[in-house]
């Protein structure tokens, strides 16, 4: 095969398929970089209010910004066309802000409603699940929980570009003083993990309103949606409290952490029927919080099947 391979006609070199890879992600890091650097030299509120004003006007001329209105349209078909605009340009605002905000996580503020249900966490640990969203500022949710001292093991999607994905876990190792929080990447290797850390007493937190092929259906905001049953299983398995908590905006890097009473574990004999019954309460819990605040949910994920949204 040799240098025949190389070439292109003509003698023109080619350019193999992981050069091609290895220069875009480069590429990415750099950029990723280049915007970082910009918001720590604008500071967390300059840097939060222009993420918003760049995000809310380019994110609505992008064409994901079509799933966006396809979900809307099919989860909130009592809003009208208007309204589902102002609502996709608020989410782009808040997403920018979030990107704006990601430097800064030490110095964001943030206020506690429902502080008491994460006494027993503080108090004596875990075993213990906490679900939330992509919600305001998800990223808020580990420094703050820390603060309290709860020191939460997150369950996050790693990014294709493994240096922009260690630029971002760097970002959020130095916003929690002393060691960096337990991260677990989506997959077998970081599943096992985590299930060790719960089964020595750990706090674990979950992003659960993305989609999972092969999750269940279950209803989210009135439509059946794949979803991940991997909370429902760990909380039956260890007998360990679901803890449902949100992130609300409340201005450039202001935020309040709304914390609701654990869920109730089902008591039913066939486990798969306790599985769903406790998933439903997940999803009516995420339904309730998106149709309070849209604006602040990330409705980018292709969430439904696509034969659900308006047009097929």
């Amino acid at each position: 095969m040799g240098a025949a391979d190389s070439t292109r006609p003509g003698g023109a070199p080619a350019l193999r398929p992981g050069g091609v890879k290895g220069l875009r992600h480069a590429l990415e890091r750099v950029a990723v970089g280049l915007v970082f650097r910009l918001a720590r030299w604008l500071g967390p509120r300059r840097s939060s209010d222009l993420g918003a004003a760049v995000a809310g006007w380019l994110g609505p001329l992008l064409p994901v910004s079509r799933v966006a209105l396809g979900n809307l349209a099919l989860a909130l078909p009592e809003r009208d066309a208007a309204e589902r605009r102002r609502i996709l340009r608020g989410m782009w605002r808040n997403l920018g802000r979030t990107v704006g905000e990601l430097p800064h996580l030490s110095a964001m503020r943030w206020e506690f409603t429902g502080a008491e249900h994460l006494a027993p966490l503080a108090e004596q640990g875990g075993p213990a699940i906490m679900v939330s969203a992509h919600m305001a500022n998800w990223e808020v949710i580990p420094p703050a929980l820390a603060r309290r001292g709860i020191r939460v093991g997150s369950v996050y999607r790693a990014a294709d570009n493994r240096a922009v994905d260690a630029l971002i876990n760097g970002l959020r190792a130095r916003a929690v003083p002393g060691d960096p929080l337990p991260l677990f990447p989506k997959g077998a290797q970081g599943a096992r993990a985590a299930m060790r850390f719960l089964a020595e007493g750990g706090v674990l937190g979950l992003l659960v309103d993305q989609k999972l092929n092969d999750g269940i259906a279950v209803p989210l905001l009135g439509h059946l949606a794949m979803t991940a049953p991997a909370p429902a299983q760990l909380a039956l398995r260890f007998r360990c409290p679901v803890i449902p908590g949100r992130v609300q905006r409340l201005g450039a890097c202001r935020f309040r952490l709304v914390v609701d009473p654990p869920l109730a574990l089902p008591d039913l004999p066939d486990r798969q029927a306790a599985i769903r019954a406790l998933t439903l309460a997940i999803n009516d819990r995420l339904s309730a919080w998106i149709r309070e605040r849209p604006e602040e949910w990330l409705w980018l994920h292709r969430r439904w099947p696509k034969e659900a949204r308006p047009g097929g």
